[in-house]
């Protein structure tokens, strides 16, 4: 149980590590695309300097991204073998795929536009950046294909204890990944849009560089607004397709216990999981029914009655989920969504009059939210991970038959503490790179002496 408990640990933390960069990649790789088209289409010097600059905070986040991210797959040799060994026939493939249709794509793409500036016609130039927004895009829906297999195998056939591939254009067009990378690819975007908002906020707030700051403002703006209002929509439809897929993921959400006809949705609970009981709650009655079905009336089954078909289904054992972080995980990431969207219809009311940079204070709410969109990531991807347990691949593999046999803790430990470490090393660079370049914007310029600097306009220092 030790070794299996610090293998989760080890792949949380470098996972969590490696997330918190991939959303920003997603989306500012495009928000850069769009400056550069126009500039491609206006010939605006201004829109090229945003490219370059906005573009040089996302090469600092692609390499951070890029160094973490190589870690992930050799823990599924050191610390996950079983899970090679059961599932490397099916998950090996969209990984390999990643890596040959989308990472050098990337990564050759991204060569071709940084050193390309002067030597490629200004629509070719442009174009780069496009393939580079694109292949991000398209790694992104690899991994999700694989992990949606786990969410919800489809495409295979067990042979030798071994699940094998057996219908490649299954596995492609898994109904669980058509939900969840629309919801992905939005809050990248939301992401994207708010790092731009909240790093033009921070200088507008100072008056340095105003007249490049404002546009950035307005563009990280529309992006994140649209996705914001989308990402709700996404959200809502993934929310009711759990319910179909893995009912108990979503009782779990909801802490609820017993199966109930209407269902409320429980905005706070305090959950006792040894008794299977919330002492105390607060809730929105008919809530849950209306999210799952769009109707104040529907049934919902309650986690002890789940735990009961589950053992029917699959034999003896526990088949419920830590429900306290799930439960509350999912309310941090909701309010978080709501948070986002609300700064950023203030800020659209403001801009469209006109008079935004006469409201500090919603200047420094968009700087102070820039942490949000990466709790909101964070904590919709606990829930997603956490809500499946104890399943590594749901229905078939549990996690603890997936680990590796033969690992000693003291390996895993020592591995632990190496890539906590580095990790951190890592961590503290990428943000004194993002802060530096943060605050010196795209060229070394003394503040406006018109406009007066806010107390208390601070980006990480």
């Amino acid at each position: 149980m030790e070794e299996l408990l610090l293998a989760r640990w080890q792949f949380a933390i470098t996972s969590t590590y490696h997330f918190l960069l991939v959303p920003l990649t997603l989306g500012l790789s495009i928000l850069v695309a769009i400056m550069e088209t126009k500039y491609v289409r206006t010939g605006d010097a201004l829109y090229k300097k945003m490219a370059k600059f906005w573009g040089k905070l996302f090469l600092i986040n692609f390499s951070l991204g890029v160094a973490t991210g190589l870690v992930q797959e050799f823990q599924f040799g050191m610390n996950w073998s079983e899970y090679s060994r059961f599932m490397g026939d099916i998950f090996g493939v969209p990984l390999a795929l990643e890596a040959l249709t989308a990472f050098y794509l990337e990564s050759v793409f991204i060569g071709l536009w940084i050193f390309g500036w002067e030597r490629l016609s200004r629509k070719m130039h442009a174009v780069t950046i496009w393939v580079v927004a694109v292949g991000a895009n398209i790694s992104s829906l690899w991994i999700l294909i694989a992990n949606s297999f786990m969410q919800q195998p489809v495409g295979y056939i067990l042979r030798n204890d071994r699940a094998e591939l057996n219908d490649f254009t299954a596995v492609l067009t898994n109904s669980y990944v058509l939900n969840q990378y629309p919801h992905v690819l939005l809050a990248g975007l939301v992401t994207g849009g708010i790092f731009v908002m909240a790093i033009s906020a921070y200088h507008l707030l100072r008056g340095s560089q105003v007249d490049f700051f404002r546009p950035s403002f307005k563009y990280g703006l529309i992006c994140a607004l649209a996705a914001s209002l989308l990402v709700a929509g996404t959200g809502h439809r993934q929310a009711q397709f759990v319910a179909e897929a893995q009912p108990m993921k979503l009782a779990a959400m909801e802490a609820l216990w017993e199966t109930a006809n209407p269902a409320p949705f429980a905005l706070a609970a305090v959950i006792d999981q040894q008794k299977e009981t919330n002492s105390a709650e607060i809730g929105i009655p008919n809530g849950l029914s209306f999210l799952v079905y769009n109707s104040f009336s529907g049934e919902v089954k309650g986690i002890k009655e789940i735990q009961a078909q589950n053992v029917e289904r699959y034999g003896p054992g526990n088949y419920i989920p830590d429900v306290v972080p799930v439960f509350w995980s999912f309310r941090i990431m909701v309010v978080a969504g709501m948070w986002l969207l609300l700064i950023t219809m203030i800020s659209a009311y403001f801009l469209k009059k006109g008079r935004l940079e006469s409201y500090p204070l919603v200047l420094k709410a968009v700087l102070w939210s820039l942490p949000v969109p990466y709790i909101a990531n964070s904590t919709g991807w606990a829930v997603t991970e956490m809500g499946r347990q104890p399943w590594i691949v749901f229905g078939l593999q549990r996690v603890d038959q997936a680990v590796s046999p033969l690992v000693p803790a003291s390996a895993i430990w020592t591995s632990l503490i190496g890539f906590s470490v580095v990790y951190g090393i890592i961590a503290a660079a990428g943000i004194y790179l993002f802060a530096k370049f943060a605050r010196r914007g795209p060229e070394e310029k003394a503040p406006d002496a018109s406009v007066t600097p806010v107390k208390g306009a601070t980006l990480w220092n």
